[in-house]
């Protein structure tokens, strides 16, 4: 005789179980009781509020000294008030793992990528073109194959970069081949191309690089920031709004200058 619980059809149970993919943002810690360890962290949080509010961390324990007491409930609570949410730790040692179990912390398999929300950006190319690469218009020369103008790679995304999405390119430059709508983020430790309207936001030189630039075929974003300094949408001057663009830093402040009319085809 079939039981009550088996007679339970699937659209009135309480739940479903389901597998899932996720990308989360790694954070590897080498000295958990370094007197300088929030204080840096925090600096890096206050540079893009938007991109680390409520974010979930993975802790990677790899590189802890095999000798070092961690308190997880006491590093859970530090990391939550910068507004981070520490879910899981992945690698270290056998005692590393036990605390971190104790502390609530589950363990997670070691991830081949730590970048964070975007999983559908590949690095297609090795490298965007840099500042230095311009063409007779003072226009961003597009990345080509095999060009290595940075020594670091391109995040490349193909497709317009919709409201709510945010990708972060960790150790190289943003290329975005298409327009990015207001309400989308961009974030790179190098260099941020738009080949389209940037109505956004855009953080350039997120890991500090204050060599990092922004360029975009129209200048309509709703903040623009290098290496933690930063202009919103009201304070872009009128003569260049709607325009071809670039964003730098200059004796300590943040220039937005125009790119030739003539590459915008008005020529």
């Amino acid at each position: 005789m079939a039981t009550d619980t088996e007679n339970v059809s699937e659209k009135d149970a309480s739940f479903q179980l389901r597998g899932g993919t996720f990308s989360l943002m790694v954070l590897k810690l080498l000295d958990a009781a370094s007197d300088t360890l929030f204080a840096k962290l925090g600096d890096k949080v206050r540079q893009a509020p938007n991109f680390f509010r409520n974010a979930p961390v993975v802790l990677d324990l790899d590189g802890l000294p095999g000798n070092e007491l961690v308190d997880f409930a006491d590093l859970k609570a530090r990391f939550r008030e910068l507004g981070l949410i520490t879910l899981a730790v992945q690698g270290g040692i056998h005692r590393h793992q036990e605390a971190a179990l104790r502390a609530g912390l589950p363990l997670v398999p070691v991830s081949g990528r730590s970048n964070k929300l975007d999983t559908t950006a590949r690095p297609d190319t090795p490298a965007a073109a840099t500042p230095k690469a311009a063409n007779r218009h003072g226009a961003p020369a597009p990345a080509r194959a095999g060009q290595e103008a940075t020594g670091r790679p391109a995040m490349v995304i193909n497709e317009p970069v919709r409201s709510g999405r945010q990708i972060y390119a960790q150790g190289g430059d943003l290329v975005v081949t298409a327009m990015v709508s207001a309400g989308a983020e961009l974030l790179a430790d190098g260099h941020i191309h738009v080949y389209g309207a940037l109505r956004g936001r855009a953080l350039a030189g997120l890991a500090g690089d204050t060599s990092a630039r922004i360029f975009c075929l129209s200048l309509e974003a709703e903040m623009v920031s290098i290496s933690g300094l930063y202009r919103v949408n009201e304070d872009i001057p009128p003569a260049i709004f709607k325009k071809p663009a670039q964003i730098y830093l200059k004796d300590g402040y943040l220039s937005l200058d125009p790119f030739s009319d003539r590459f915008s085809g008005n020529s």
